[in-house]
């Protein structure tokens, strides 16, 4: 009778070890999830960074006299770099509608330009932006979606008893915070 009690304890013990391993694996499977899903966002943060100067020169050539928009665009391509670099989210949503208007402004320039426009270089750049944006938006998307499972995960019994016990905390979402910066750049003539 003793022994059977003892292997009742020992098996009750094996099975909340077999959970509570299950739970933090589970865990930290979704954190690596957010993880990755960011380090898509900041791949496609990166293909845009690159492509801006090379739009920005392209329409420098025609446009030479716009030198304060050129260099509203190059500042706020280098401070959402920054804000990549250092991963902080709001941060990096605040410059990102920064860098949109900047875009804005550089395409009213380029509006004005018909040859411009008409540039194979330049449209080139501008379908190239336009897919990255697209991109970026389903890079953000496939982000969130995996913060809201990995918060939900932290916050929902009895995985949130395991979360607090190995100190996982929640993950932020990528966000923008004025409603205009929700919008993607346009890039059509």
């Amino acid at each position: 009778m003793v022994w059977i009690m003892i292997g009742g304890a020992i098996g009750l013990v094996v099975v909340c070890l077999v959970w509570l391993v299950a739970i933090y694996n589970g865990l930290v499977g979704l954190r690596n999830m957010v993880k990755n899903a960011w380090s898509q966002i900041d791949v496609q943060l990166k293909r845009r960074y690159d492509l801006i100067p090379n739009l920005v020169e392209t329409v420098k050539g025609y446009a030479k006299h716009e030198s304060g928009t050129f260099e509203k665009v190059t500042q706020a391509r280098s401070a959402c770099m920054q804000a990549s670099t250092a991963g902080n989210l709001g941060e990096l949503g605040k410059q990102e509608g920064f860098l949109t208007q900047a875009l804005k402004s550089l395409f009213a320039v380029a509006e004005a330009y018909p040859e411009l426009k008409a540039n194979q270089n330049f449209m080139a750049l501008q379908e190239e932006l336009s897919s990255t944006e697209n991109k970026v938006s389903f890079a953000r998307q496939f982000y969130n979606d995996g913060v809201m499972r990995f918060n939900n995960k932290i916050q929902m019994f009895p995985s949130n008893i395991v979360a607090g016990m190995f100190g996982f905390k929640e993950s932020e979402f990528f966000e923008v915070a004025a409603p205009e910066e929700r919008q993607a750049v346009k890039v059509q003539f």
